[in-house]
Order: C-alpha cells, then structure tokens, then sequence
C-alpha cells in the first residue's frame, strides 16, 4: 500500500512540473513579441508595401501625436545591458535590428521634410555617426548598433536586408517587428524579397551577367566570411530560387539615396 501510494505522488509531482513548464515557455513567447508590439502598430499604420519595394509614410507619423512610436522608443532604449545579457542570440538581434530601424525613422522624422537622409549629416560627421538615442544608458548613435555589435558579435550577413537606412536602395523595410521566433523565417523572407527587386539586383535573360546592389560591394566581406566568397554565397542562395548564377559576371548598380516616402 505505501510503495502504490509513494508510486501516485510521483506520478502526480511529474505531471504537475510537465503542466507548469509548457506556459512558461508560451510566456516567454508572448513576452518577447509583446515588447515589440507597439513597432508593429507603427509598421501596420505607416508601411506601405508595392511590389518588393516598401514605403514609409513619415508625413502622416510626423503630423500624428506619435504616441505609440515614443512610448516604443522609449522601452527600447530602458533596457539595461544586465538584462540583454540574459537574453539568447536570437532576441538580441530581434531588439537591435528593431531599435536600429525604428531609430531611423526618428532621425527622419525629427528633420522632415527633407529628400535623403545624407541630407542630415555634414562634412564632418554623417547621418549614422550622430549620437541621438540612449542604448544601456549611453547616447548611441545608428553605426555603432550595426557595425559594433551585430556584424561583430553575431557574424550574419542576412543584417543587410533587416537593417534600413531609409533610403529607395536599401532592402526594404520588413513588414514585421523582428522577434526571436520569427527571426530566421524573417531574414529569408527580406533577402529573398531584396534579390528578386529587379531595379536592385537582377540576372540578365542570357544569365551571363548578375547586377547586384552597392551593399554587396560594400559589405562583401560579410558574405565573404559566411561561405568562402560572394559569388558562392550568391550562388547557393539563388540555386535554392531555381537560379543558376554559374556563369554570371557580376556588376554593381548605382545605389539610390533618395528617401522611401510614400507619395
């Protein structure tokens, strides 16, 4: 009798732990794209999308109360460095790709109306070297959340189509608040879109010649650190399209700064 009573508390203890783990981790899920949420209101509101192209409408956020935009601002830059060393590397990228994002859209938005964001910068300092944002308590500034944390610390050359720079040639702003759930699934989704954007990158009818952004030229290294050289990295990801780059020569295209307004 005791060994069949011994034998139920086990069983009930097992059940009980395997009961209370299964919410923990739906919580975190919901917590991680909750502290996202309110970019995602901001994304659905002022994103329009056209194609591979999307478009922002900085008119209507600039001439809005902007309330859900700096409430999200906000959270993001209260984060302390102790609490994003908890996190996986997953919700790391999703909180920088995020903060760099919606951080360029503040630094349009406080010098609207204007035609680039080059326009902002000066001989002496450029757009993404202005210190204009708290990040751990520090004022920050665009270049050093790309260039000194997520191409360095996380090695991913698919940061080049998450991250915006407001601008016509850049991979266009994804339609999602990255989230460490959807993380893979999202930056396939925006290199895909970025590659087959024909006034960006595109394959000539004969296949002998492959024109690609400026941001390949710029960043090759990245890509060339990830498979050995640009064109095997290009080549493995567009055969995965049904696309043979084989013998393809590839030539860069003028890059085009002009501000991705909605007209």
């Amino acid at each position: 009798m005791k060994l069949f009573i011994a034998l139920l508390i086990s069983m009930s203890t097992s059940f009980a732990s395997q009961t209370l783990t299964k919410p923990t981790i739906a919580v975190k899920k919901k917590v991680d794209f909750h502290m996202h949420e309110k970019w995602q209101n901001v994304l659905d509101t002022h994103l329009i999308r056209r194609g591979n192209q999307t478009f922002f409408n900085y008119k209507a956020l600039k001439n809005s109360n902007q309330k859900t935009f700096n409430e999200y601002l906000t959270l993001l830059s209260s984060i302390k460095k102790k609490t994003y060393d908890t996190w996986n590397a997953e919700q790391k990228q999703a909180y920088l790709m995020n903060m760099y994002n919606a951080y360029t859209v503040k630094i349009i938005i406080n010098n609207y109306p204007l035609k680039s964001i080059k326009d902002i910068g000066s001989l002496f300092k450029n757009t993404w070297k202005i210190k204009f944002f708290k990040l751990f308590g520090k004022e920050t500034y665009l270049d050093y959340i790309e260039h000194e944390i997520l191409r360095k610390d996380f090695k991913e050359p698919r940061v080049h189509f998450a991250v915006n720079c407001a601008s016509i040639g850049c991979p266009s702003l994804y339609g999602r608040a990255f989230t460490a759930y959807n993380l893979e699934k999202a930056l396939n989704a925006a290199q895909k879109n970025f590659l087959e954007n024909k006034s960006k990158n595109e394959l000539s009818k004969d296949g002998k010649t492959l024109y690609l952004s400026k941001i390949f030229d710029w960043y090759g290294g990245d890509f060339k650190k990830a498979s050995g050289s640009l064109k095997s990295y290009l080549q493995k990801t567009y055969q995965s399209y049904g696309k043979d780059i084989s013998k393809a020569n590839i030539k860069f295209r003028d890059y085009d700064w002009n501000l991705n307004e909605l007209k």
